[in-house]
């Protein structure tokens, strides 16, 4: 059971009056407890079982425009005191920044909705053994699948943050998250997929023979891939995937990369930066969201966000420090994102499938090929050839290279948006990408 509300308040509180009393003008705290089980498979047996139980705080002090920081998880009473001292008397040998502050009280959170985040259900352990018995189970029922892993992991949080302008936030969350991947083996051919469900909520979960043939049927589709030549082509990226584009833009409009000028937006507010047909939505208040929160890192009060609308740069994400170099109020996205997603296209995605005569269909990339400062992205892929809204093969070893500017420019959304994730999106196409095969 994680630690009650009472408990963290008290240790916040007397780490911000402790403070004080040795000189911090200001005091930003948050103490989190968290407890997490975990149950590994490897080929139908047991592989491996942890629980951790991690109890933390992390304390931010001010004298003046001089600011330090220090973490640990070490909350014993003696410890607390050496720990708030050397962060006191580190501030007071920093640097001046003149930026430096806790947010604006008008807009700390005041208001602390339900959002449903946690779910008070315990899974044993030998449920949570059942539950990947019958994953793998139903994912070696495939004959050609000759290998497979499997876990699931409960966590129940709690925390508050606390600050001495009279803050005080908390609340509890929960996420239950189990996986399969599963290898596949067929005339010398061998590949390897995934699937996998996460939920704030048990029983919002996928079934386990969900998971597990999902995770078969992946695999087995990727055997005996084909080799292509180079050229220049319209690239479909699967839902697992397109989220991507949106993280590498969220990442973009940040108000550190902004103010630092490390991104190719840093130029672009109010100015079309998508076709007019693309929305990009952040909102924090969606029940059971994976991303959801009463208020962000700072404190600060979270609201329902147009990024983009119609094509047109509507937001950065602004925290309290960076917000004060580009001149703006933070909008309570200290730490990023909360739920961010593309609102849905219009067409369906049999209807994508088929826009162009012939298309390759991303369903894995591999590195990190994005460059926020020029926009420039090229990752290996693996996916398959489409015509007429039919996949023909499987194909593998290829490059895709582009552009975010022309990306962002060329793309065309699916109506199948799912919220599985923080960051989501629906399938997409984007026209006229290059790749490098054979």
């Amino acid at each position: 059971m994680v630690k009650n509300r009472d408990y963290l308040k008290d240790i916040a509180h007397s780490c911000i009056d402790r403070s004080s009393k040795l000189g911090a003008t200001d005091t930003s705290i948050s103490v989190t407890n968290s407890i997490s089980e975990t149950v590994n498979f490897r080929n139908r047996r047991l592989d491996e079982s942890d629980r951790s139980d991690s109890l933390a705080l992390h304390l931010t002090t001010y004298i003046g425009k001089k600011k330090s920081s220090i973490s640990s998880s070490n909350l014993t009473t003696d410890n607390l005191k050496i720990l708030i001292e050397r962060c006191v008397e580190t501030t007071k040998m920093t640097p001046e920044d003149s930026l430096n502050s806790l947010p604006d009280k008008d807009l700390l959170s005041k208001d602390f909705i339900d959002l449903n985040l946690y779910d008070e259900t315990e899974i044993a352990n030998d449920k949570k053994i059942e539950y990947l018995k019958e994953i793998e189970d139903s994912a070696s029922s495939n004959e050609s699948i000759i290998n497979t892993e499997s876990g699931f992991t409960q966590v129940k949080s709690n925390f508050v943050l606390a600050n001495s302008d009279d803050f005080l936030g908390s609340y509890k969350s929960s996420l239950f998250t189990a996986s399969c991947v599963a290898v596949s083996k067929k005339n010398g051919s061998m590949e390897r997929d995934y699937e996998f469900t996460s939920k704030t909520h048990l029983n919002d979960m996928l079934l386990p023979n969900e998971v597990g043939l999902a995770a078969a049927k992946k695999a087995t589709q990727k055997l005996n891939p084909k080799k292509i030549d180079s050229e220049k082509i319209d690239i479909i990226f699967d839902k697992r995937i397109s989220r991507g584009i949106l993280s590498t833009f969220a990442n973009s409009i940040s108000a550190s990369a902004i103010a630092r000028g490390t991104s190719f937006l840093k130029d672009k507010m109010g100015k079309e930066v998508f076709s007019n047909a693309i929305t990009i939505i952040d909102k924090p208040d969606i029940k059971k969201g994976i991303g959801s929160r009463h208020f962000d890192n700072e404190g600060v009060s979270t609201e329902t966000l147009k990024l983009v609308e119609n094509g047109i740069l509507k937001n950065y994400l602004i925290d309290t420090y960076y917000g004060k170099k580009l001149n703006l109020k933070s909008n309570g996205r200290s730490g990023g994102s909360s739920n961010l997603y593309f609102d849905k296209g219009k067409n369906t995605y049999e209807e994508l499938l088929k826009l162009n005569t012939r298309a390759l269909y991303i369903t894995e990339t591999i590195g990190h090929g994005s460059n926020l400062v020029t926009g420039d992205y090229s990752v290996g892929a693996n996916g398959f050839m489409v015509e007429n809204g039919n996949f023909l093969y499987p194909v593998s070893e290829i490059t895709i290279a582009g552009n975010f500017k022309d990306i962002f420019k060329n793309l065309t959304l699916a109506d199948d948006l799912e919220f599985k994730y923080a960051t989501n999106a629906p399938t997409i196409l984007i026209k006229g990408m290059v790749v490098a095969g054979k």
